[in-house]
C-alpha cells in the first residue's frame, strides 16, 4: 500500500476531529497560495532590487533561478526525509522556515545575503507544496477528494497569475522591501491556520527515495514531466523579465506595469477554471491549445506590445492561456499514477521548479547577452517544444480510454 492508499483510507478518522475539513482545505489552499507568490516575488521586482542591490537585472533575475533549484530538489527528497513525521507539524516547520527567508530578504543588505534568504524560500516552498498536496482527500469525504484537491492547487494557480502583480504594486506603493515583508506577514497567517485548523496527520509509512524517482518510469509521467519542463521553462524565460520588456517596448513606468500584469492576473484566473474543466476530460487537447496559445502570444509581444492597448490584450490571453498549466498539468501527471499522488506530486514539483529556474536563467543570458526583448523569442520557442511534445507523446487520457 503506498503513503497515498493509506491517506485516502483515513479521512474518517480526521472528520471526527473538531478541526480538519473544508476549512483545513482552505488553510493548505492560503500556503500553496503563499508559498508560490513568494517564489515569483522578484519577477515584478527585478528594476528596483537590482538598483538597490547593486546588481543588474539579469544577476537579480538569479533570485529566482535560486529558490527554483532548491525547491526543484528539496521537493523531492524531503517527502522521503519526513518519513513517519506528522504532516501538520511537517508543514508548520516548512512554513516557518518559509517565513525567516522571506524576512531575510526584506532585510538583505546585500546579494549575498539575498540569495541566503531565497535558498530558505526555495526549501520552504518545495517542502509545503509536495507536502499541501496529498493533505486534502485526508481532511474531507472521499466523495470531495477531487473537489479539495483542485482547491488546494488553485492556491498555486491564482498565485502563478495574482503573486506578481500584487507584490508590484505594492513595491511600487511603498519600497521592493515592503512586498517581502508582506509575504512573510501571510506566512506567519498560514502557520497559525495550519496548527489551528489542521487535524494531526500522521503518515503511516514512509516513501523511500527510489520510489518518488521510479515513476519517471512510466512513460506518461514521463511525457507530462517534459511537456512541464518545455512550458514551465519558456514561461519563466519571457514572464521574469516582462518588467524591462514592457519598460522597453511600451515605454511605460512602474504604476502601468502593475495594471497590465493585474490584467494578466486576472485572465489566469479564469484560465485556471476553464483549463480545469477541460483537462478533467482530456488533458493533451487542452495543453495543445494553451501551448499554441502561449507560443503565439510570446513571440509577437516585441513586435506588436509597443501600443498600450495592444499589450493590454497580448498580456490577458498570456495570463488566459499560462493560467491553465499548472492544473492542466498537474491533472495530466496524476491521472499517470492514481496509485502515487503524493509521491507523484513531489516530482512534478521538483520538474516544475527546475523548470522556473532554467527559465529565469536563460532569461537572463538571453537579456544580458542579447537584449531583454530576446527573451519573448525564447520563451515562445520552448513554448512550440512543449506542444510537439504534447502531440505526439502518451497522455493518461489516451491510456484511459484505450
Amino acid at each position: 500500500m503506498t503513503q497515498v492508499e493509506e491517506s485516502t483510507a483515513t479521512p474518517s478518522a480526521c472528520q471526527r476531529s473538531p478541526r480538519g475539513g473544508w476549512a483545513g482545505v482552505a488553510a493548505l489552499a492560503l500556503g500553496t497560495f503563499t508559498v508560490v507568490t513568494s517564489e515569483m516575488l522578484p519577477v515584478g521586482l527585478l528594476t528596483p532590487m537590482g538598483a538597490s542591490l547593486g546588481v543588474s537585472e539579469g544577476v537579480a533575475g538569479l533570485t529566482l533561478t535560486i529558490t527554483g533549484l532548491v525547491a526543484a530538489v528539496s521537493a523531492p527528497v524531503l517527502v522521503p526525509m519526513l518519513g513517519r513525521a506528522d504532516r501538520r507539524t511537517a508543514l508548520c516547520v516548512l512554513v516557518a522556515v518559509l517565513v525567516i527567508g522571506n524576512l531575510g530578504a526584506a532585510w538583505a543588505p546585500d546579494f549575498g545575503f539575498m540569495v541566503a534568504a531565497r535558498v530558505l524560500v526555495g526549501i520552504g516552498m518545495g517542502g509545503v507544496w509536495a507536502v499541501a498536496a496529498g493533505l486534502a482527500v485526508r481532511l474531507v469525504p472521499a466523495k470531495s477528494a477531487g473537489p479539495a484537491t483542485s482547491l488546494v492547487f488553485s492556491g498555486i494557480a491564482v498565485a502563478s497569475v495574482l503573486g506578481v502583480p500584487a507584490g508590484t504594486y505594492l513595491g511600487a506603493a511603498a519600497d521592493w522591501r515592503s512586498a517581502f515583508l508582506a509575504a512573510a506577514g501571510l506566512g506567519l497567517v498560514v502557520l497559525v491556520a495550519a496548527a489551528v485548523l489542521l487535524p494531526r496527520l500522521p503518515a503511516e509509512r514512509a516513501i523511500p527515495l527510489g520510489g518518488v524517482m521510479g515513476l519517471s518510469g512510466d512513460v506518461r509521467v514521463r511525457t507530462g514531466l517534459v511537456v512541464v519542463g518545455f512550458v514551465v521553462t519558456g514561461h519563466f524565460a519571457a514572464y521574469t523579465y516582462i518588467r524591462p520588456v514592457l519598460e522597453d517596448v511600451s515605454g511605460v513606468g512602474a504604476g502601468t506595469v502593475g495594471t497590465l500584469l493585474l490584467v494578466y492576473g486576472a485572465a489566469g484566473v479564469a484560465g485556471n477554471f476553464l483549463a480545469g474543466a477541460g483537462a478533467a476530460r482530456s488533458p493533451r487537447r487542452t495543453l495543445l491549445v494553451i501551448t499554441a496559445v502561449l507560443a503565439a502570444t510570446v513571440t509577437v509581444l516585441p513586435w506588436l506590445g509597443g501600443s498600450v492597448a495592444l499589450a493590454a490584450v497580448l498580456m490577458a490571453v498570456w495570463g488566459l492561456s499560462y493560467g491553465g498549466v499548472s492544473v492542466s498539468t498537474q491533472t495530466w501527471i496524476l491521472l499517470a499514477s492514481p496509485d502515487a499522488r503524493e509521491a507523484a506530486s513531489s516530482l512534478f514539483v521538483g520538474v516544475f521548479n527546475g523548470a522556473i529556474a532554467l527559465g529565469a536563467l536563460v532569461g537572463g543570458l538571453a537579456a544580458d547577452g542579447i537584449g531583454t526583448t530576446a527573451v519573448m523569442w525564447v520563451g515562445g520557442a520552448l513554448a512550440v517544444g512543449a506542444w510537439v511534445t504534447t502531440a505526439v507523446g502518451r497522455s493518461p487520457a489516451a491510456a484511459v480510454e484505450a
